[in-house]
């Protein structure tokens, strides 16, 4: 899928949690119908077979439950996309990333083989860590290979790792520094990688056991120095034009914004520029993120830019000339907060992050509420995935006019969430037992779904009022 992907570490951010967030996007033409649901270790199959792939695995018998957003449409397979387990660990697959024929001719992809449809239901449900993750994740490649590149991301309360495959069978991961930022827009990103740590004490680096030899005996090394740091997007990655209208700009906008000051970004002098290649995978942040900055770079549309497709004024030449971050067939957002205290959150929009509201779910439950949870394929108000998207549909066709309701249907639903919380947490944190901090993350998720439902409704009656007045047939005469 076409996403866009932020990891940020834990003393990268506001409250000491990890935080990773992808926006899932549909494909061209398409609008992916997303619910929130629990598997139980009862609901898990044990014969795994996807509709993608077709391919078939016998999985372990002892899943733990996890989190995670499906599909709803039959007969598209699972494509779970994100979720959190009763470990408490978290993972996002996939962000669709870019190769390059060398790396696809020495490594083919696998047709019969693992993809984004599968990763969440195979791996999640067994890892204990997030490192743990990756290495789960790697014997699946290594044994049943890809069909797709992809990157996949991993957080614990205390580290978040990225994977990346390369080919077929092959693949590489970093972790994330604990008071840096990583962002990836559907390119191969990671920009650094340390073989010698990746076979020795794995601080920061893993990798498939071979894929340094792998390098060599295909020629992948485009240093032209033996002593320079090894490049994996020039070895792995992809330079296409195609990058720099699709990919690129959006790695430059969202750095642009968390490090304002610390590079020159606009101008024939810039550092970077939406076409440069040498982006920064990861940067430490000029000040600490929040939800709330992350929610506002995964719904951009270059603002304060000359590219920004929602420009009333000026010269508007270049508007949309770039892919934006926030795109109209964003299925959901989910951003996926861990912390120590058993107090976890995914936060979840539906469709248009520029027009949605962004609302926390807790992790220590048996079901998930009704709004977000019983989506059907019918198109309802009562459901917080239809009624984001004619929320969406609706104001952007009069953005101007609606800019007031959605700006106030963003905020006050997430400063509620945040009381919510706060309320919330010492509760849960303390809770005797599980049963105690089951029935306490239950009745806190209700209330926000019953919030959430409520400030939807609200929005959306004023939405279709302001834009029900801009009808072509209007005519300022009364007929009372």
């Amino acid at each position: 899928m076409p996403c866009t992907t932020i990891l940020v570490g834990k003393d990268a951010t506001y409250d000491g949690s990890t935080l990773m967030a992808r926006n899932d996007d549909s494909g061209a033409g398409k609008f992916t119908v997303k619910k929130y649901v629990l598997i139980t270790p009862e609901q898990q199959p044990r014969h795994y077979e996807s509709v993608t792939s077709h391919i078939q695995l016998e999985l372990p018998d002892d899943p733990m439950s996890y989190t995670c957003c499906p599909n709803v449409e039959p007969g598209t397979g699972y494509k779970s996309e994100a979720g959190i387990n009763s470990a408490n660990v978290a993972m996002s697959a996939t962000e669709t990333i870019t190769s390059n024929p060398r790396v696809l001719g020495a490594d083919p992809l696998v047709p019969g083989g693992l993809g984004e449809e599968d990763f969440i239901t195979v791996i999640l449900p067994y890892i204990k860590s997030a490192r743990d993750g990756v290495l789960y994740t790697g014997r699946l490649l290594e044994k049943y290979g890809t069909y797709e590149m992809s990157g996949i991301g991993y957080s614990d309360a205390d580290e978040i790792w990225y994977l990346e495959t390369i080919g077929g069978h092959h693949w590489m991961a970093r972790r994330v520094p604990d008071n840096a930022y990583a962002v990836i827009p559907n390119q191969l990103g990671i920009d650094y990688f340390d073989f010698e740590d990746a076979a020795g004490e794995q601080k920061n680096c893993l990798c498939s056991a071979d894929l340094e030899e792998f390098v060599k005996n295909n020629h992948l090394d485009l240093t032209m120095d033996p002593g320079d740091a090894f490049d994996p997007r020039a070895a792995f990655g992809s330079h296409a034009d195609s990058d720099h209208s699709y990919n690129t700009p959006r790695a430059w906008w969202m750095e642009r914004y968390f490090n304002p000051n610390t590079f020159v970004w606009d101008g024939p002098d810039a550092d970077f520029r939406p076409d440069s290649d040498d982006i920064p995978w990861s940067l430490v942040p000029e000040k600490k993120i929040t939800v709330e900055d992350i929610k506002y770079v995964l719904a951009g549309h270059y603002q304060g830019t000359p590219y920004d497709p929602y420009m009333h004024h000026g010269d508007k030449s270049m508007a949309g000339a770039f892919r934006t971050i926030g795109i109209n067939r964003t299925a959901f957002l989910g951003v996926l907060q861990m912390k120590h205290n058993g107090t976890s959150v995914e936060w979840l929009s539906f469709a248009a992050n520029e027009f949605n509201a962004l609302i926390p779910f807790y992790q220590h439950i048996t079901a998930t509420p009704a709004y977000v949870g019983d989506t059907t394929m019918d198109v309802n108000t009562n459901s917080f995935y239809w009624t984001s998207r004619l929320i969406a549909a609706m104001a952007d066709a009069v953005d101007r006019e609606t800019a007031s309701i959605i700006e106030r249907y963003q905020n006050r639903p997430m400063n509620e969430a945040h009381a919510i919380l706060d309320a919330c947490d010492p509760k849960i944190a303390a809770a005797a037992d599980e049963e105690t901090r089951v029935k306490l993350c239950m009745e806190a998720n209700q209330k926000l779904a019953d919030m959430a439902e409520a400030a939807s409704q609200e929005a959306l009656s004023q939405v279709l009022y302001t834009l029900s007045n801009k009808m072509k047939n209007a005519f300022s005469r009364s007929d009372a």
